[in-house]
């Protein structure tokens, strides 16, 4: 007789009174055929996950992991029939991820995560934790996560990452999945915790060379989550700090970060002084910086390298910004339609346009 249980996730973030986005079932006692049977929809190579098929949600089969190669990707399943939930849970990352709830509503604790909720802490299931790379950076990103909810991570679970590290397991991840963890942890309201539980056990230079973390940047980091959900920004605050334009592209190229994040950290890195001290520059500057951030076809720039300096103020107004609006403000509006109208033409247009909205600028300031 087969038994169904809901795990993970969704029973920890429950138990957390927290939204439950997703739900993962585990399906003790049963075969593929046995599911397929019920009309579950077989999905997935490496084992069994299914379809229900009412609901579409995922149902996989209770398994066990034995490590066959390095890295995250190194496993040998097995699913058979007399897999018990016990062995199922026993192969997850963290205590909190280890529990399970029956159909009816009791829950299934063999690893003590419900004690580890109660007590805020980040613990390693069993000594297989180490087996898997990825694991390293799913506890700095669930740090960073429950932050709010004052987990930190048991020192023996730190003393096991720092071991793995050692052992150079983080060389087999993949910056796809360096990158994929990265994004979610900027997404949280504590990314900077992310990164510090990185460098605790070692990890954040071999992942993040160059990156230096700063109690700027962590102030900072932590400021711009306040600021703006748009993660592109978070990012770039990140990358402010590093030496120069080609340190940012080298970062960016050995995480694969997307281009639209590239693009924006290499924009603020070279820029967010000025923005700064704006007031202090002369129309001339003023116009050169605008047009070094290819405000005219991009405003949306600004905006954004006005919110990742502003990450870096201590205070809490930041005068820069309406000052850096107002200019743009007064240059846009110079027309171009105008100049053409004199019959001005050629390259003749554009140096009559930076003439006219530093004329602007210097009759403003």
């Amino acid at each position: 007789m087969s038994k169904i249980y809901l795990v993970g996730g969704s029973v920890r973030d429950r138990l957390l009174h927290l939204p439950v986005a997703d739900h993962d079932w585990i399906v003790v006692g049963a075969t593929p055929d046995e599911l397929l049977a019920l009309g579950y929809q077989q999905v997935g190579k490496d084992f069994p996950v299914f379809l229900h098929p009412d609901t579409k949600e995922e149902y996989a089969l209770a398994r066990t992991e034995r490590k066959s190669g390095k890295g995250y990707t190194g496993f040998i399943c097995d699913f058979g029939k007399e897999i018990t939930l016990e062995q199922d849970l026993i192969r997850r990352d963290l205590t909190i991820n280890a529990i399970a709830m029956d159909e009816n509503g009791n829950i299934v604790d063999p690893y003590h995560g419900v004690d580890d909720i109660n007590h805020k802490i980040l613990r390693h299931v069993s000594p297989a934790f180490r087996e898997d790379p990825l694991r390293i950076l799913r506890v700095a990103r669930f740090a960073a996560r429950f932050q709010q909810l004052d987990f930190t991570v048991a020192p023996q679970t730190l003393a096991l990452m720092k071991q793995m590290v050692s052992d150079g397991e983080v060389s087999y991840l993949t910056p796809e999945r360096v990158w994929k963890e990265t994004e979610k942890a900027l997404s949280t309201s504590n990314p900077q915790i992310y990164f510090q539980v990185l460098e605790q056990c070692g990890a954040l230079t071999l992942l993040f060379p160059s990156l230096d973390l700063s109690t700027n940047i962590i102030d900072a980091l932590k400021k711009s989550t306040l600021l703006t959900d748009d993660l592109t920004i978070r990012f770039a605050v990140l990358c402010a700090l590093l030496a120069n334009k080609s340190a940012v592209e080298a970062l960016c190229r050995k995480i694969k970060a997307p281009n639209n994040y590239t693009k924006i950290a290499m924009m603020v890195q070279q820029y967010h002084s000025d923005f700064e001290r704006v007031q202090t520059l002369s129309a001339e500057q003023i116009v050169s910086l605008l047009n070094s951030i290819d405000v005219w076809r991009n405003p949306l720039h600004l905006e954004q390298l006005i919110i990742a300096s502003e990450a870096f103020v201590k205070t809490t107004s930041f005068a820069q910004a309406n000052y850096l609006k107002e200019a743009y403000k007064i240059a846009n509006n110079v027309n171009v339609q105008h100049i053409i109208a004199e019959g001005y033409t050629g390259k003749q247009i554009h140096v009559e346009l930076q003439k006219r909205r530093i004329e602007a600028l210097l009759n403003w300031i």
